[in-house]
């Protein structure tokens, strides 16, 4: 498979990456710094400059020519404010949507975020990210020509993975290391039978192929 992720330096892209390289998959990874590229040239993925917030839907298309699915898992980051949680984390996202429909592309997932939802009250920088995030979620989910995943995971750790997690369409808190992260949106790439699905992912006691299956009702 050819797989186009979007946030392609990421912590939880690269480790993508590096699985889908693994076993002969053809990774690229958008990136908006060209500094990055050997990164990703270490970790087996193709690497491809592009700045989601300045880029159009045809420049973007382009690069998706050819993709089997799309990955968005790229972020504003800690540090950045409100107007970058909704120009990275919602406004990018939209226009991969974009992009994706544009170039045949028939399958997207997407990384969001435990709590995300459009409609979340507050003033403070996190309320706006999960707003963005929520956003994002809404308007991907509502692509009739896209095959769409929604990914939210609970607070991310650098712990190495276990390979077991918890995932349903509500978890409850928890945190997962992205190591297990990465599994888990590979099985989901492999698994088209999640399409429609809003997924919480913690760490827990299922290995992630059968947790996958099971929501997948396989």
């Amino acid at each position: 498979m050819r797989i186009v992720i979007a946030g392609g330096h990421g912590q939880i892209a690269l480790r993508l990456e590096r699985l889908l390289a693994a076993r002969g998959d053809e990774a690229v990874g958008i990136i908006r710094d060209p500094g990055q590229a050997d990164d990703l040239r270490t970790a087996g993925a193709e690497p491809v400059v592009c700045d989601l917030e300045s880029a159009s839907v045809d420049q973007v298309a382009e690069l998706l020519q050819g993709a089997d699915a799309a990955v968005f898992a790229a972020g504003a980051g800690p540090g950045s404010g409100v107007e970058r949680k909704e120009t990275v984390d919602r406004d990018a996202a939209v226009l991969l949507a974009d992009a994706a429909e544009r170039a045949g592309v028939p399958r997207y997932v997407i990384v969001s975020s435990m709590g995300a939802d459009a409609r979340k009250e507050g003033d403070e920088v996190f309320d706006a990210y999960l707003r963005a995030k929520g956003a994002a979620d809404d308007a991907v989910r509502a692509r009739a020509a896209l095959d769409c995943t929604v990914l939210r995971p609970g607070g991310l750790t650098d712990d190495p993975g276990t390979g077991r997690v918890r995932l349903e369409a509500s978890t409850g808190r928890g945190q997962i290391p992205r190591d297990d992260v990465a599994a888990t949106l590979l099985e989901l790439l492999d698994t088209p039978a999640t399409t429609g699905l809003t997924l919480e992912l913690i760490t827990g006691t299922v290995p992630v192929p059968v947790a996958v299956k099971s929501v997948a009702g396989q």
